[in-house]
């Protein structure tokens, strides 16, 4: 088991203390479902947080010759060999050329079949940013930029101007889609890496699985009669009235999870062992389980899924050639598994999995590795997406240059606001209800980038 980290327990107990509070505060009327949608359309959206921020400086790169080399220049010790790039084609034929870093090998295939794209230079922001606002102190910034905390929750919200925003934005869709699941018992949002703020709704609570199961009580949890007799105990306990406040919600809590524990139980041991092998990586079980979860979503009564997976390690201030290579050979190798089982499923046009991340890093080296960013690149996997393309800009790579903070930190030219609403749209949350999920989408020109169909 990975050993708990001092910067992830503070992440996971930050994320756990506001997903409490967002629980307490005033509940939305979410509930409608003004959305462009049908009962019986099942979709499912699936985040995969790189934790620490990815330096995508080294996973695009441009790959003609007097791009490369400006590239090269720029990143010095830290730039790929062009030669070990792995060519990707651009369906725009703008005569652009592009290439992956080697180990996606998986992701550039995917790539050149039209199954995934990536969305360029994207990041939080309050408002469209010029360098020249940014450079003169007159732009407003998202609250303590370049903080993995503050960055990592300011993702999963799409709220960067306002600390105290307890939901996420796939909480809130949630809220207003969580109706087409009828009379199911199951959370529409769940989480296969732990507590985080992304799927915490107003009314929707996110439910926690671990990549080997539901995670149960521990002592109660076997099948034998003496078990049997003890969780029965337990439940009548839970049962009786309750006058003290907190004894209420620790009860209906316990209760709600051990009735929802029961029922994935159940649906889980009843689903058909699927024949795509997953790596024996972290992120590979927890996206084998997401695929379980999937194939059991008509037990469980589910037309929307939420999931979320994370993994650690991007913070790469140092030893970066060597530590991203091990983690993109992870991420390559675990997506291209998770695509090949929703195609066994039928559900890869239902299917859509993302990527997000603290920030971008600096396009400098800091000498073995990178330090905190901001605009960064992200993924979109699946068979809706209109793949073979690059969204958004890229960015200039130059230092000083007219995307550059000054010091090799590229301004967003395309916002998380922006990102999220697309892959919300998608999911079924109709216009109408945009602004309520994203507050700030009104800022932006474009609350549908267009990369899914």
């Amino acid at each position: 088991m990975e050993s708990l980290t001092r910067r992830k327990f503070i992440r996971q107990t930050a994320c756990a203390a506001l997903g409490t509070t967002g629980l307490l505060s005033t509940i939305w009327d979410l509930r409608r479902v003004n959305a462009a949608t049908t009962v019986g359309d099942y979709k499912a959206l699936v985040c995969l947080f790189l934790y620490g921020g990815n330096d995508a400086n080294n996973v695009l790169i441009p790959n003609d010759a007097a791009s490369y080399q400006v590239y090269s220049n720029a990143r010095g010790s830290l730039a790929i060999p062009r030669t070990d790039l792995l060519p990707v084609t651009l369906a725009t034929g703008d005569g652009r050329h592009f290439g992956f870093h080697p180990n996606l090998p998986e992701l550039a295939n995917l790539f050149n079949q039209g199954k995934l794209t990536m969305v360029t230079n994207v990041g939080t922001l309050v408002g469209p940013t010029t360098r020249n606002d940014y450079v003169n102190g007159t732009a407003a910034v998202p609250e303590n930029l370049f903080s993995h905390e503050d960055q990592a929750v300011q993702w999963m919200t799409s709220v960067p101007d306002r600390g105290d925003i307890r939901t996420g934005w796939g909480g809130r869709s949630a809220d207003l889609l969580a109706s087409l699941n009828g009379n199911s018992k199951v959370s529409l949002a769940l989480s296969i890496a732990g507590t985080n703020t992304f799927e915490v709704g107003n009314t929707v609570i996110p439910y926690l699985i671990s990549p080997g199961g539901s995670l149960g009580l521990r002592g109660i949890g076997s099948r034998n009669q003496n078990a049997i007799t003890r969780i029965q105990g337990f439940k009548n306990l839970l049962a009786l009235p309750h006058t003290n406040l907190f004894e209420a919600a620790y009860a209906d809590t316990m209760s709600r999870s051990i009735e929802q524990n029961e029922i994935l139980s159940t649906a889980l041991r009843g689903v058909t062992a699927l024949q795509t092998a997953f790596p024996s990586t972290d992120l590979g079980r927890q996206l084998a389980m997401v695929a379980k979860l999937i194939a059991a979503r008509s037990a469980l009564g589910m037309q929307r899924q939420i999931f979320f997976c994370a993994v650690g390690g991007y913070d790469t201030h140092g030893d970066q050639m060597a530590a991203q290579a091990g983690l993109l050979t992870e991420l390559s190798g675990a997506m291209n598994a998770f695509y090949s089982a929703t195609v066994e499923l039928g559900v890869d046009q239902s299917v859509t999995t993302f990527t997000a991340s603290d920030f971008g890093r600096t396009l400098p080296s800091n000498g073995g590795g990178s330090d905190h960013g901001w605009g960064s690149h992200q993924f979109v996997m699946g068979g809706a997406v209109h793949g073979n393309k690059l969204y958004g800009t890229f960015p200039t790579l130059a230092v000083n240059g007219p995307d550059d903070t000054e010091d090799g930190r590229w301004i967003p030219t395309t916002s998380v606001d922006e990102f999220s609403a697309t892959l919300a749209r998608w999911f079924g949350v109709a216009s109408s209800d945009m602004s309520t999920v994203f507050p700030n989408i009104g800022r932006f020109a474009h609350p549908n980038l267009g990369f899914l169909g």
